[in-house]
């Protein structure tokens, strides 16, 4: 099988490979959010945000052999990107806009070998349908910290759980990485089977 390296440094996302039984290696280099344009369709935006992520640890690779897998996720309501919060008031400003709403998840999954620069990149959408929470559970969940690090200021793989109603689609990309669609493309595309 060939060397794999993840360009995230994301906890959720090395779990999940982890989860799959494959090795590898983490290179997250800093790549230039910014120069993607915002006002392209999600779908486009999260799969461009992917894919600088794995042109930016491929130049760090440079002269290795095998692929990086690289994804980028956000949280969209009203066509409104919602980002990490930048403090517990813009936390709990997010969480209230959800409440009682669905909204959609976008991740932009890019991989890319690295000899040659073959590169696949797709993306997947999940609907999420929060419950008509409190502001007073809104509160308190913010008082965990858990929103802090997380796009949309809810983690759904863990206490976010609680305030959330259904979600329609793939549950895995919700938390950063769909899976089933990652694996997919590794055995058409790659030639890497996890079984």
């Amino acid at each position: 099988m060939e060397k794999i390296f993840l360009a995230s440094s994301s906890p959720r996302r090395a779990e999940l490979l982890r989860g799959l039984g494959l090795e590898f290696t983490i290179c997250a280099p800093d790549a230039d959010e910014n120069i993607i344009d915002k006002t392209i369709p999600i779908n486009m935006y999260v799969q461009e945000l992917a894919l600088l992520k794995a042109t930016a640890a491929a130049k760090e690779l440079i002269g290795n052999r095998g692929i990086i897998i690289s994804a980028d996720t956000v949280v969209c309501m009203d066509g409104e990107i919602l980002g990490k919060p930048q403090n517990e008031q813009n936390a709990k400003d997010m969480l209230a806009a959800l409440s009682g709403k669905t909204h959609e998840v976008y991740t932009g999954i890019c991989i890319m070998r690295i000899h040659d620069g073959f590169t696949v990149c797709e993306s997947e959408r999940t609907a999420v349908t929060f419950l008509p929470n409190s502001d007073d559970k809104i509160n308190r969940y913010v008082k965990t910290g858990e929103p802090m690090d997380k796009a949309g200021a809810y983690g759904i793989q863990g206490l976010g759980a609680a305030l959330i109603e259904k979600i329609d689609g793939d549950y895995f990309n919700v938390v950063g990485l769909p899976v089933s669609k990652l694996t997919s493309l590794l055995e058409k595309e790659f030639d890497i089977n996890i079984f």
